[in-house]
């Protein structure tokens, strides 16, 4: 028996509105989405540029192999079959990474598709750290147990408290004694969600990482084909997107979530209201006095992860082939601890004769401080040239890597600004809300709102990524449901 759950209304189609939006049209919801752009996806969709397609928020996925945690929530969702994959690591690489640092870091250093193989790359790369290698396997080993298994997600207590597993794991990693080489490789997973190793909670670093090494995965189609796929299930099960649709104003009433005034004029009644944006986004939309000042504060004081800059270039496809594993440049301080980061991918594409380069780094968002007052469409030829001037600087870095380019064309580089336009992600943050040890109480149970009716989704309500945030997504409807009742109609 599916539940009463009348009207819902969602705010945003990225991965977070849209997977809310199936789960909860799946247990009979009337579901509206709406979104503020032409097209709905969010970051999960690419965008087009002389007939290829350039990825914005997917470069590869984790753990979806039969049995592990995203193929179970592909599955729950409908979208497996629509959703095109290619396994990466079959030639024993997934992430290649170079070090800036020789005299005490390896050449370059493998991540493969495995616990044990990353084992034995570890042992083989740093052989005076075999103790310390088995302690951190034993815990990342534990880690994937857990997060296959869903228990959390179930669990009865404590609404997803994670407090026993909120320590630094660059604490933990200064306690075993690593040198500044392995401390470096073992941190790489808490930058590809945003945060600093010193200020990552244990438990993030160690789920990015073993989503990883379960299984990792390319799309063989672009993102918006992705979108696409969740959007036709939404459909299927008789849910709807309105594009074009911002939101001026959620209607409040003592404290009851009433429905939502578009900037259209249209008004659309709703008893459950979700906002998968960031949390500062739906304050704006909040009028005054809906909220105490308390949770405004609260929510006003968060920090976020840091922005990116993207460049994706075309290359001539005979003379730069796919590259079936991604790379990382890694800039280091003494101890060990990441600085900054290049990410480089070269993947064939729709263009015969042609490969997208793709690179993404850190914002650097001094470079974009003079035109931080306007608006995409809106900044001119010298933000343009600026835009282009880093993007060739960081192509000719790229050819460190990879060799001279023959036949590259620029397609399209993206700034801070572009991210925070597009998605209202605050200083166009990448991963938004930080997941730091230092702000675990502040980012508890960010779905739950002060008011009645309305809560949060996407990946600022549990944790970044698309595993992240469709968990979080489950985690929204678990408690719009009550645990019980979750538990009981929602199977994974």
């Amino acid at each position: 028996m599916k539940s009463d759950l009348g009207k819902v209304l969602i705010i945003g189609s990225g991965i977070g509105g849209l997977s809310s939006a199936i789960i909860l049209a799946g247990l009979g919801a009337e579901v509206t989405v709406l979104e503020k752009n032409r097209t709905p996806g969010g970051l999960l969709r690419s965008y087009c540029r002389d007939g290829i397609e350039c990825p914005v928020g997917v470069h590869y996925l984790g753990s979806l192999d039969r049995g592990q945690v995203l193929r179970k929530f592909f599955d729950y969702l409908g979208v497996t079959d629509g959703i095109a994959v290619s396994r990466m690591g079959e030639g024993g690489v997934i992430d290649r990474y170079f070090f800036d640092s020789p005299s005490s870091h390896p050449a370059h250093f493998d991540m493969p598709s495995g616990f044990d193989a990353y084992e034995r790359n570890l042992n083989k790369a740093f052989p005076e750290e075999e103790n310390i290698i088995v302690q951190v396997m034993s815990e990342l080993r534990r880690s994937a147990v857990e997060m296959h298994d869903l228990g959390i997600l179930y669990a009865r207590e404590g609404d997803f408290s994670l407090l026993e597993q909120t320590r630094p794991y660059g604490e933990i990693l200064d306690e075993l004694g690593c040198s500044p080489g392995l401390r470096t490789v073992l941190a790489l997973a808490s930058s590809w969600i945003g945060v600093p190793v010193s200020d990552c909670p244990a438990y993030y670093h160690n789920m990015a990482l073993a989503s990883y090494l379960s299984s990792s995965w390319r799309l063989e189609q672009s993102g918006s084909a992705m979108a696409d796929v969740l959007v036709r299930r939404l459909e299927e099960l008789g849910g709807r997107v309105i594009c074009s649709a911002e939101i001026e104003k959620v209607e409040v009433d003592s404290r009851v979530v009433k429905g939502l005034h578009l900037s259209s004029g249209e008004y659309l009644a709703g008893a459950t209201v979700i906002g998968a944006v960031h949390p500062a986004r739906l304050l704006q939309m909040l009028p005054e006095g809906a909220v105490k000042p308390s949770y405004r504060n609260r929510i006003r004081r968060l920090q976020n992860t840091h922005s990116v800059f993207s460049v994706h270039a075309r290359v001539d496809g005979k003379a730069h082939p796919e590259i079936p594993y991604n790379m990382f440049a890694v800039e280091t301080d003494g101890r060990g601890d990441i600085s900054d980061l290049r990410y480089y991918q070269l993947r064939r594409c729709e263009r015969a004769d042609s490969s997208l380069l793709s690179v993404l780094t850190s914002g650097n968002d001094e470079r974009w401080a003079a035109w931080k007052e306007s608006r995409s469409g809106q900044r001119g030829p010298a933000y343009r040239s600026k835009k282009e001037e880093f993007a060739t600087e960081l192509i000719r870095e790229a050819e460190a890597f990879l060799g001279p380019f023959s036949g590259l064309q620029l397609l399209d580089c993206y700034t801070p600004l572009t991210l925070r336009d597009w998605v209202g992600s605050p200083g166009g943050s990448a991963y938004g809300v930080l997941r730091s040890s230092s702000q675990v109480l502040a980012t508890a149970m960010l779905n739950r709102t002060a008011v009645k009716g309305l809560y949060l989704a996407g990946q600022n309500v549990l944790a970044p990524g698309i595993i992240g945030t469709i968990m979080g997504s489950f985690a929204t409807v678990k408690l719009i449901l009550g645990a019980h009742e979750f538990e009981r109609q929602v199977a994974l």
